[in-house]
């Protein structure tokens, strides 16, 4: 490696991972990845809990990133981090660690939105998509469709209106009495099921806009009138439960990427986002892109879920465009790309 190398460590915090990653010249050296389990017993994230263990784990996991990478922190060029979208908590712990680290070093601050790093994952390792590509970015938090035209040209092309398809996924698990995080539980029973056992509805929105609450009310209410005739229904029917839950998510995710496409006339799609690890999804995509002649591009597992590697990938295009960030900027709870 030259002395003009560009070497950036980056910092991912938005949630209940802690995260921190070394890239040079746009390649990825290392992803080092600190997960929180702390949450399990109380069926979701707990923000005050998630910034605690983000103290606790940040230092040993950039020590690590750091002495792996085999490039000392005097030779870093920049430090990114992720400014949101996430829980305050947990980005503030993120964001005061990049400050504190590039003013010692006396080296560049860059700022990251989460989203736009998810779809720069696929930037990280070959095969990579051409320009324009259509993303389906699903993720607990979000769901939205984005029109990519460069590394730092991305427009939201449609969204949900209210719960993240991450969300149904575990909001529906919690309801058969799977532990949290419930949704690669669904996804695993799934493969042992019938999608077709039983229907829940198809929420159609207006345009490439999405909704997930009603199948959740829908599950619901199901569930309610079954368990009354059959107190042991959800154990007898679990793995049709969780295939017919799971076939219908992914049959509304696919019905707006499928109209996203012909309305834009884009044949590279892509998918980021934790959701993108779901097996249903990836196959039901995987088909259907063979039948429509998309070129399709799925994210290995570790890239789907939040890590720092992406971070890392997306500062490295804003270091050479020279966006970098003042050292007043802020965590923002909400982002938008």
């Amino acid at each position: 490696m030259g002395t003009n190398d560009i070497f950036i460590l980056a910092i991912e915090s938005s949630c209940d991972e802690t995260s921190a990653a070394v890239i040079a010249d746009g390649k990825v050296l290392n992803n080092i990845v600190a997960t929180q389990s702390v949450h399990e017993k109380y069926g979701g994230v707990v923000p005050e809990l998630a910034s605690r263990a983000h103290q606790e784990n940040l230092v040993p996991v950039v020590q690590e990133a750091i002495v792996s990478s085999g490039i000392s922190k005097d030779r870093l060029s920049a430090v990114a981090f992720t400014r949101g979208p996430g829980l305050m908590g947990s980005l503030l712990v993120g964001v005061s660690f990049a400050k504190a680290l590039a003013y010692a070093q006396n080296i560049p601050l860059i700022e990251v939105n989460h989203m736009n790093a998810h779809i720069l994952a696929h930037f990280i390792e070959e095969p990579r998509p051409e320009f324009p590509f259509i993303c389906l970015t699903v993720s607990g938090g979000h769901t939205q469709l984005v029109l990519v035209k460069d590394h730092l040209d991305m427009k939201v092309i449609g969204e949900t209106q209210d719960d993240a398809v991450g969300e149904a996924f575990d909001k529906t698990a919690k309801l058969l009495g799977l532990p949290y995080p419930g949704g690669p539980l669904i996804d695993k029973y799934a493969r042992e099921g019938d999608p077709k056992s039983f229907q829940f509805p198809i929420t159609r929105m207006p345009e490439l806009n999405y909704s997930f609450s009603g199948i959740k009310t829908a599950v619901l209410y199901f569930l309610r009138d079954k368990l009354k005739e059959n107190p042991g229904f959800i154990d007898e029917n679990l793995a049709d439960l969780c295939a017919s839950i799971q076939y219908s998510l992914v049959e509304m995710l696919l019905i707006k990427l499928k109209a996203a496409v012909k309305k834009y006339g884009v044949k590279e799609v892509a998918i980021a986002g934790g959701v993108s690890a779901n097996t249903g999804l990836r196959d039901a995509l995987t088909q259907l892109a063979e039948k429509k002649g998309w070129n399709l591009y799925i994210p290995k597992f570790e890239y789907c879920t939040d890590n720092a590697a992406m971070i890392a990938m997306a500062a490295h295009y804003k270091y050479l465009k020279g966006e970098f960030s003042s050292m007043d900027v802020t965590p923002l709870a909400k982002m938008k790309i």
